[in-house]
């Protein structure tokens, strides 16, 4: 599809359904982990919460997609957390951990979660950003460079836990910091702006009817998820077609 389909910037792939959304996006991302791999680098990704991007997982997690790639070479990251613990319902790294982690021959030293039950959110903030330039290189504003950021959108605009209004918008000198979501849990902690901009790849994963408000408000550059855009990467929506109707008709080829 053309850069502007549906007027997002960045790339756009339509899908019928979830489904198709789910596994459409799983490919994509398989591709995109071998080409790292077979750079002889590790694949670094950052996942998502949500209920979207666990469609995904359970697609990465099946059977056939267990087979087509090395788990051994991949190390998974977060875009965020909410401030409880790791087994809490809540928890972006419970969910991710259920629907895909635990059903994948990995080394567990590769899952790299935020630390969300510290009572000192800022100072995991700094744990986590260490711990990420010690892992990865340095990208554009010597952020470091994830290979793959995956990340879902609300209905206000907000992705990751990068809200409307909050300060963490303006954080231009740390990678990770505490964030204050506009519904409960409300304390998160978050990859700033500078950081996902850094990624060499940014996969956005929308669904449904109700997201059509908030992807209009991206194509017109005044939502927070607007602000998303790699320095030297690749940025590519992943649509269901309601959220593209709704958003006021389907992306063309």
């Amino acid at each position: 599809m053309s850069r502007d389909a549906a007027g997002l910037p960045g790339t756009v792939e339509l899908a019928s359904d979830p489904a198709e959304l789910a596994a459409r996006a799983a490919g994509w991302v398989l591709g995109y982990a071998a080409t790292v791999i077979a750079e002889g680098r590790r694949f670094h990704i950052a996942l998502a919460g949500g209920h979207t991007p666990a469609a995904l997982y359970d697609v990465l997690a099946s059977a056939p997609a267990r087979k087509t790639t090395d788990w051994l070479r991949w190390e998974f990251w977060w875009g965020d957390e909410r401030a409880c613990p790791p087994d809490d319902a809540g928890s972006n790294y419970r969910l991710a951990h259920d629907r895909l982690l635990r059903h994948l021959p990995l080394d567990r030293l590769h899952i790299h979660r935020m630390r969300g039950e510290s009572p000192d959110l800022a100072a995991a903030a700094g744990d986590y950003a260490a711990e990420l330039a010690s892992h990865l290189a340095a990208g554009p504003g010597s952020a470091p460079r994830l290979d793959l950021v995956l990340l879902g959108l609300g209905t206000n605009g907000h992705t990751a836990s990068l809200f409307p209004g909050q300060k963490v918008l303006d954080v231009t000198d740390r990678w990770v910091a505490p964030a204050r979501a506009d519904y409960a849990p409300f304390e998160r902690l978050t990859l700033t702006l500078p950081t996902l901009n850094a990624a060499a790849g940014i996969a956005f994963i929308v669904a449904g009817a109700d997201k059509g408000p908030a992807l209009r408000e991206v194509a017109a550059g005044t939502a927070v998820a607007a602000r998303v855009r790699p320095a030297r990467g690749e940025l590519r929506w992943f649509l269901d077609t309601a959220a593209a109707t709704s958003m006021g008709g389907a992306p063309g080829g």
